[in-house]
C-alpha cells in the first residue's frame, strides 16, 4: 500500500493525511501531492516543499508529485526526497507530455529517480518518458478509463519496455540535414566489361 495525500490543498492537511497513512498503512512511504487547484489540479510547488521538508524530518519516504520545475525538484532532493514526480501535463487529461524540455533537465540534473506521473494517455508517451532517461511513469486514467484496461496495461508495460531499451541502446544524434546510411567511399565497383 501507498499512502497518498491526494486531495488535500494544504501543507497541514498533507501532512495530517500522511500521519493517517502511515498509522494504517503501516508504511512511511507517503505519495505526497497539495493540490489547491480544483480546476487544472496543478500541484503547489511552495507547499509541496515544505510539507516534504517536514514529513522528511519525521521519517517518511516522501515521494513528491510536482509541476515539471527543475529548481523545485532539485530543492525537493537537497531536502531529502526519494524521488520526483514531474507531471507530464494536467492529471488525466491525457494530452501526453507537454513538458518534455523541463523533464529532460530534471533527469539530467536528478541523483534521485525521476518518475513522470500524469497526463500519460498511450503506451508511446510512457515509451518516450523512458526513452529521455526516466526512471518510471506513473498511470492511472490511462488505463482505469480504457475500454480493455488489462490490455492497456499490457500495452503499457511494453512501451515502458521498450523506452528503457531505447535509452540505454542510445539514439542517435539529431541532424539538421540528413546523412546517407549507406557507404560513398571504398564501394566496390563492378569489373570493367572484357577484364
Amino acid at each position: 500500500m501507498l499512502p497518498n495525500t491526494a486531495g488535500c490543498a494544504t501543507v497541514e492537511e498533507a501532512i495530517f493525511v500522511a500521519r493517517l497513512g502511515r498509522e494504517v498503512g503501516q508504511t512511511n512511504f507517503v505519495k505526497l501531492e497539495v493540490i489547491p487547484d480544483h480546476k487544472y489540479l496543478f500541484p503547489d510547488g511552495a507547499a509541496t516543499l515544505e510539507a516534504a521538508r517536514r514529513l522528511v524530518e519525521e521519517g517518511f519516504v516522501v515521494l513528491p508529485y510536482i509541476h515539471a520545475d527543475p529548481v523545485l525538484a532539485k530543492n525537493l532532493e537537497d531536502v531529502g526526497c526519494a524521488t520526483v514526480m514531474p507531471l507530464g501535463s494536467a492529471i488525466g487529461s491525457g494530452q501526453g507530455i507537454h513538458t518534455r524540455e523541463e523533464v529532460r533537465i530534471i533527469i539530467e540534473q536528478a541523483n534521485v529517480p525521476v518518475v513522470v506521473d500524469a497526463g500519460l494517455a498511450v503506451p508511446s508517451d510512457a515509451s518516450q518518458a523512458l526513452e529521455m532517461g526516466a526512471d518510471a511513469v506513473l498511470v492511472n486514467t490511462a488505463i482505469a478509463q480504457a475500454n480493455d484496461p488489462a490490455l492497456m496495461g499490457e500495452a503499457f508495460k511494453a512501451g515502458v519496455e521498450a523506452g528503457r531499451k531505447a535509452f540505454l541502446a542510445g539514439r542517435i544524434g539529431v541532424r539538421q540535414y540528413a546523412a546517407a546510411s549507406s557507404p560513398t567511399t571504398d564501394v566496390p565497383q563492378p569489373a570493367a566489361a572484357g577484364a
